[in-house]
C-alpha cells in the first residue's frame, strides 16, 4: 500500500461514489459495451447508468448560433465630375547668358569660375519594370539530424482519471497536520502479536495492520474527524457519515507490466474487533489482487489511509479528492536521520529509538486544527 490518491470525487455524477477509482469504471464500461458477460453483474447497473449518461451527452445537439441581420443595400455612389483640364502655363524665359569667361590660372593650376548658365537637362530613361519577387528556397532538413524528440502519450485509463482527479482537488481547501512520534511501542506490540500468532494459528501482522486499527479507534474518539463537505439543498454543509468506512490504497500489478491503484474500503470498521478488522483487511486485499472487488467495495469510503513510507518517504502531503473529509499518511519507520549512520550499540546506549511520521491532510472547511 504506497499511494497519495484517494478520496471520493467526481465532475459527471456517473462514478461519484469513487473518487480514484473511477479509471476502474472506464475500464469496465469499455468491457461492458463489448460483452457485459464479461464484467461482474454487480457493475451492470452502474455501467448501464454510466452508458445512459455518456449517450445522452453524445447525443445533445451544440447550441446554434441566430442568423445574422440582412445588411441593407448601400446606395450608388454619387458621380465625380471630372476634373477641368489645367490651362498650359506660359514658358518662362531663359535667363539671359552670361559669356564664359577663360579661367585664369596661376601656374599650372586652374580656377573655377562661377556661371549662371542653366543644366541641360539630362533625358529621363524609360521606367524599368518591377522586380518580381523571388521564392526562396525551403531549407529541408534531414530527420536523423534533427536528434530525438518529444514523444507526446495521451491519457487514458488509470492515467486520466488521475489528472481530473487532481484538477478537482484544487478546489478543496487543505490543511495539513504533521507529526513525529517514537514508534518504540508500535514495534513492540507488533512482536508480541506475531510472536502469539505463529505459537497459534498461524500469520503476521504488518504495521499498516496496527496503524489501520489505532486510526479507527481515534475516530471513534474523535468523531468530528470523520465528516466530508457537501452542498445539500444548495446550502453548504458538513455530512457526518453513519459508519467509519475506511478506503486503504492498494497497488496492484497489471499484465501488461504496469502497476494500478486500487482504493476500495473495509465497511462499518467502528463495530469490529482486531481479529474481526484483519480478517476484512485481507479479505479486501486478496480479492484486490484477484481481481474479485465489486463496486461496493469502491463506493461509500469517509477516510483514507495511504502508506508512503513503504517507499522510504519521511512524510508527504497527498491530495485530498473532492469529497472526502481527511486522508492520513503514514511516513517510513527509521531511526532519526542524524543517527542513521551510529551502530546499534551506541543507538541503544543513547537511548535512541525509531520514530514514524503521522501525517492528517483534511477539508478546512469542516475541520479544523483544534478538532
Amino acid at each position: 500500500m504506497s499511494s497519495q490518491v484517494t478520496g471520493v470525487a467526481s465532475e459527471d455524477g456517473s462514478s461519484g461514489e469513487f473518487g480514484a477509482n473511477e479509471w476502474l469504471v472506464d475500464e469496465m464500461y469499455e468491457r461492458f459495451i463489448v460483452d457485459r458477460n464479461s464484467v461482474d453483474q454487480s457493475w451492470w447497473p452502474i455501467l448501464e447508468s454510466y452508458h445512459q449518461t455518456t449517450v445522452e451527452a453524445s447525443s445533445t445537439p451544440p447550441a446554434q448560433t441566430p442568423p445574422s441581420a440582412p445588411t441593407e443595400p448601400t446606395a450608388p455612389p454619387e458621380p465625380v465630375a471630372p476634373a477641368e483640364p489645367v490651362a498650359p502655363q506660359a514658358p518662362v524665359d531663359a535667363a539671359p547668358s552670361v559669356p564664359m569667361e577663360p579661367p585664369t590660372t596661376t601656374g599650372s593650376q586652374p580656377i573655377a569660375r562661377t556661371t549662371s548658365l542653366q543644366p541641360k537637362p539630362q533625358p529621363i530613361p524609360a521606367q524599368a519594370p518591377e522586380a518580381s519577387p523571388q521564392t526562396m528556397p525551403i531549407a529541408t532538413t534531414d530527420a536523423a539530424s534533427v536528434g530525438p524528440r518529444d514523444i507526446v502519450s495521451p491519457l487514458k485509463g488509470m492515467s486520466k482519471s488521475l489528472a481530473a482527479n487532481m484538477d478537482a482537488s484544487l478546489t478543496v481547501p487543505t490543511a495539513t497536520s504533521v507529526r513525529t512520534i517514537p514508534a518504540k511501542l508500535l514495534i513492540d506490540n507488533r512482536i508480541v502479536i506475531n510472536n502469539h500468532l505463529k505459537r497459534a494459528r498461524g500469520g503476521k501482522v504488518s504495521f499498516t495492520h496496527l496503524i489501520a486499527w489505532a486510526l479507527v479507534q481515534t475516530l471513534k474518539e474523535f468523531p468530528s474527524q470523520n465528516v466530508f463537505y457537501d452542498e445539500v439543498d444548495g446550502k453548504p454543509s458538513v455530512v457526518a457519515p453513519a459508519h467509519i468506512n475506511l478506503a486503504i490504497a492498494i497497488d496492484i500489478p497489471k499484465p501488461d507490466g504496469t502497476r494500478a491503484l486500487l482504493v476500495p474500503g473495509i465497511k462499518n470498521t467502528e463495530s469490529m474487533s482486531f481479529q474481526e478488522f484483519l480478517v476484512a483487511y485481507e479479505d479486501v486485499v486478496t480479492r484486490a489482487r484477484n481481481n474479485k472487488l465489486t463496486a461496493a467495495d469502491y463506493a461509500g469510503n469517509t477516510i483514507s489511509l495511504t502508506n508512503p513510507g513503504g517507499i522510504g518517504t519521511e512524510h508527504s502531503v497527498p491530495r485530498l479528492m473532492k469529497g472526502a473529509g481527511a486522508i492520513i499518511g503514514a511516513g517510513a519507520l527509521e531511526y532519526p536521520a542524524e543517527f542513521q549512520g551510529m551502530a546499534l550499540t551506541t543507538l541503544s546506549d543513547l537511548g535512541i529509538g525509531k520514530t514514524i511520521t503521522l501525517t492528517s491532510t483534511y477539508d478546512h472547511r469542516v475541520i479544523q486544527g483544534a478538532g
